[in-house]
């Protein structure tokens, strides 16, 4: 089975893609693990509103747009590094304490590493479709991801500022994660943008050295 980039030919439906079935299972597991060990039940469900529609998403529209292995892979990724944040909630995770410590920082940072990963690892697969969905040139393929990255990261703090001033105020602080920052919501969107920045600029750098590498055998770059 050939794991499949952006500029594959070819992607194997969910039926026979090994790699896809092994996701499945595994994301499956550890949402399970994490609701079964969540500290605050009420922000689990919260935080998973949105991880539920976008798997949901992903699977109506399997059938008429495939995205390829590699997109699946960061999309698997960040999906962890999401219901991971939301079984302890981002300001009390264990994993930014430890760094935290470590580092000797002045704050819990998980929520940001999951802010940049949004964009670092998202923007990629939002290019595999925009360039193999849609017959748009290729400069537009490239600054979508970006733009898009950026836009919804200001709909998510807006959907925060919403779910927990309205719909769940006594579960505010800890869904906000804001850790007493006033600016913390333009930090989050600020990363998340870097985020998508950076894996563009490596996508197209990769892109080219493979061009550069396959030119002699005349063979497409991959990526």
């Amino acid at each position: 089975m050939q794991f499949t980039t952006t500029g594959s030919p070819r992607r194997t439906p969910f039926g026979r893609n090994l790699l896809l079935q092994v996701y499945l299972v595994a994301f499956l597991a550890a949402w399970l693990v994490t609701f079964a060990f969540t500290t605050d039940r009420t922000n689990w469900y919260t935080e998973n509103v949105l991880t539920a529609l976008f798997l949901v998403t992903l699977a109506a529209t399997h059938r008429r747009f495939r995205l390829s292995d590699l997109s699946y892979s960061l999309v698997f990724v960040y999906l962890l590094l999401h219901i991971y944040g939301a079984q302890y909630t981002y300001a009390e995770n264990p994993l930014g304490y430890w760094l935290k410590d470590t580092l000797h920082l002045a704050r819990n940072h998980y929520d940001r590493m999951v802010h940049f990963s949004f964009g670092f690892l998202l923007a990629y697969p939002m290019r595999d479709f925009f360039r193999n969905r849609f017959d748009w040139p290729a400069w537009v393929c490239w600054t979508l991801p970006v733009e898009i990255t950026l836009s919804f990261s200001g709909l998510y703090e807006l959907i925060e500022w919403a779910v927990a001033d309205v719909f769940f105020p006594a579960e505010g602080v800890a869904y906000l994660g804001t850790q007493g920052d006033v600016w913390d919501a333009q930090k989050d969107m600020g990363l998340a943008y870097c985020g998508a920045m950076l894996a563009m600029l490596l996508t197209f750098l990769l892109k080219k050295a493979f061009s550069r590498k396959a030119r002699p055998a005349k063979v497409a770059a991959t990526y």
